[in-house]
């Protein structure tokens, strides 16, 4: 019997490094402290991180949260990690020095390499192998642009000098002094190098991408112990790791196929779980490892929507008409339609300040707002710019069921903007299904608990770790909303906003 009571978990961030400590036998986070970390743009499309700031960071982080807990380390049971996914970095075996900064999966440096890759037919093979689109957002391209572009680094990885990983795998160096370099499956599934049926480095890929082997981690289980950190007070032992999406689906105790979960941040991350066997978009959609437990791989169906708390801070800090994002629920509810009922009066706001994501891939595509009459105010365009967050969501959670040819089982949310009760009822009108809002809404951290306890013997299954799971809110479709015409009004107002920059350009 597991007589520790604690959980410690990382959450290694884009824009932050987080650290909380978790009572297992509350079921609560007791302590959470969070670290902001820089981003730094050295030329237009480039985006880096200083790899000490991350390391300097999360350890800080880590070292602050147990002394705010006040927990002594002799009652911690384990250490779960997740982290943002794609940003890869090279440092020294010995040493553990990076060569250089770190580059962000937001980077766009090897955009040209990749489309050089899609002409020349490779789409197609690198899906069925991967699950993924060619694009410079994923690991691949960017391990290759550190060996080309850094002295000495080509030579050096294939002397078997040099490490390389994710931001997980140099974590775990680092909090092991050197003793252990592996990553977990979910963040290899995201590097574009590991084949997704046989969850192993592909040697094909390899050659393709000029990529030594040798430099690569171990690919561990998503529930794998790896060791033990050798930087603290005491050893703890290191369990539990997945990439932040993947660990948000398990916090949502999206533990069946058909279940989802959507992340409402600067954009939306929505991944529903396809079960035991890897389900391949027709509708370009990403197919990634959701987790490896007990030796058992699920995979999921991934889609992002480029922008979607980042449109409410555009209603606040471009366009004045919100003063804090909190605001715009209250606002939206006071929108009126001519005929004096609630609603947006047929305005929509399509939010494709950087062009549109899935389903609809349109990098030209430009923001507009469509439908104004005389009757329209600010508060109709608050509210039309939440709804097109639930607009979105429909969009891509209708391409994930018609892959999988699977209705979903409701959605799980998270993020900052679930915490809009306007928002999460429009969101279940425009799906006509539930939509789940948990008690615990930090499901990234809570993920890497769970799979942490799992692997330490807190949880003794999956479905024990259900059993934990406690819910604030659902919110249930409401029957006299005409969500057809609704939505159909909102791919009218898409169709407007697509290809709007190359019209511009000819002009």
């Amino acid at each position: 019997m597991v007589k520790k009571r604690y959980i410690l978990a990382l959450d290694e961030g884009t824009t932050s490094a987080r650290a909380v400590v978790y009572d297992c036998k509350s079921d609560s986070i007791i302590a959470s402290v969070n670290t902001p970390i820089d981003l730094i743009y050295r030329q237009s499309g480039w985006v880096e991180q200083d790899a000490r700031d991350l390391w300097g960071a999360q350890f800080g982080a880590l070292n602050e949260v147990i002394a705010k807990s006040g927990v002594s380390l002799d009652d911690v049971n384990g250490l779960g990690i997740t982290n943002q996914r794609e940003t890869v970095l090279l440092w020294d075996k010995k040493t553990g020095i990076p060569l250089g900064n770190a580059i962000v999966w937001q980077c766009r440096r090897t955009a040209e390499f990749c489309n050089r890759l899609k002409e020349r037919g490779l789409g197609d093979y690198i899906r069925k192998k991967t699950g993924l689109v060619i694009d410079a957002y994923f690991s691949a391209s960017k391990i290759k642009w550190i060996l080309d572009n850094t002295e000495g680094a080509r030579e050096r990885a294939k002397r078997g000098e040099l490490c390389c990983g994710t931001v997980d795998s140099y974590l775990i160096y680092r909090l092991t002094e050197g003793a252990v370099h592996v990553t977990d499956v979910t963040n290899a599934s995201r590097t574009m190098l590991m084949d997704i049926n046989t969850l192993r480095w592909d040697r094909e890929l390899l050659e393709l991408f000029d990529i030594p082997e040798g430099i690569l981690p171990r690919i561990v289980h998503s529930d794998a112990t790896v060791g033990e950190t050798t930087v603290l007070n005491k050893p703890i032992k290191i369990c539990g790791i997945a990439g932040d999406q993947q660990a948000a689906l398990f916090g949502q105790n999206c533990f069946d196929k058909g279940s989802a979960k959507n992340t409402y941040g600067t954009g939306c991350f929505i991944l529903m779980n396809t079960g035991d066997e890897v389900c391949l978009s027709d509708n370009s959609l990403v197919s990634t490892v959701a987790w490896v437990v007990d030796n058992k791989p699920t995979y999921a169906l991934e889609g992002s929507v480029f922008n979607a708390g980042s449109s409410v801070q555009w209603l606040r800090d471009s366009l004045g008409l919100i003063s804090s994002s909190a605001e715009s629920e209250a606002m939206a509810r006071l929108a009126v339609c001519a005929d004096k009922s609630l609603g947006s009066d047929g305005v929509y706001v399509v939010p494709a300040f950087t062009g549109l994501g899935a389903p609809y891939w349109n990098q030209a595509a430009r923001g507009i707002i469509v439908g104004i009459t005389r009757n329209t105010n600010k508060y109709h365009i608050i509210r039309a710019t939440l709804e097109s967050m639930a607009y979105s969501t429909k969009d891509v959670i209708s391409l994930m069921e018609s892959d999988t040819c699977c209705k979903m089982r409701g959605l799980c949310v998270d993020g900052g903007a679930c915490k809009n009760d306007f928002l999460m009822q429009f969101q279940a009108d425009i799906l006509n299904a539930e939509v789940v809002r948990p008690s615990v809404t930090e499901s990234t951290v809570l993920g890497a608990v769970y799979l942490s306890g799992l692997a330490s013997g807190v949880f003794a299954s999956m479905e024990d770790i259900a059993k934990h799971r406690s819910v604030d809110r659902v919110f249930r479709p409401q029957e006299d909303i005409d969500r057809q015409k609704l939505y159909r009004g909102w791919k009218r107002a898409v169709a407007r906003s697509l290809d709007w920059a190359i019209g511009e350009a000819d002009s």
